[in-house]
C-alpha cells in the first residue's frame, strides 16, 4: 500500500516556481530520490522507484541535478582496474 504524505506549503511556492501541484510533487519525489541516492541511502534502482522513473530516466535526472549517476569514486575505479 503506498504511503501518502501531506505537506503544508505557502501558496506562493507554486507561483514562485511557476508550476502546478502535480508537477511540484513529481519534481519533489525526484529531488528526494536523487539526494538519497547521492548520500548512498538508496540504490539506483530504489531511487528510480521512489522518483517514479525507470533507471534510464533516473540517471538523466541525476545528471540534470548535477549528481553523478555513478556512485563509484575515482580511487575505487582505480582499484578495480588494478585488480584486472
Amino acid at each position: 500500500m503506498p504511503l501518502h504524505v501531506t505537506l503544508d506549503l505557502p501558496d506562493e511556492v507554486l507561483t514562485a516556481l511557476k508550476t502546478s501541484p502535480e508537477k511540484f510533487v513529481h519534481e519533489m519525489r525526484i529531488a528526494a530520490a536523487v539526494k538519497w541516492y547521492e548520500l548512498g541511502m538508496v540504490s539506483q534502482g530504489r531511487g528510480a522507484e521512489i522518483a517514479g522513473l525507470n533507471r534510464s530516466r533516473f540517471m538523466e535526472a541525476c545528471s540534470r541535478l548535477s549528481i553523478s549517476p555513478f556512485q563509484t569514486s575515482p580511487s575505487e575505479l582505480e582499484k578495480e582496474f588494478m585488480r584486472e
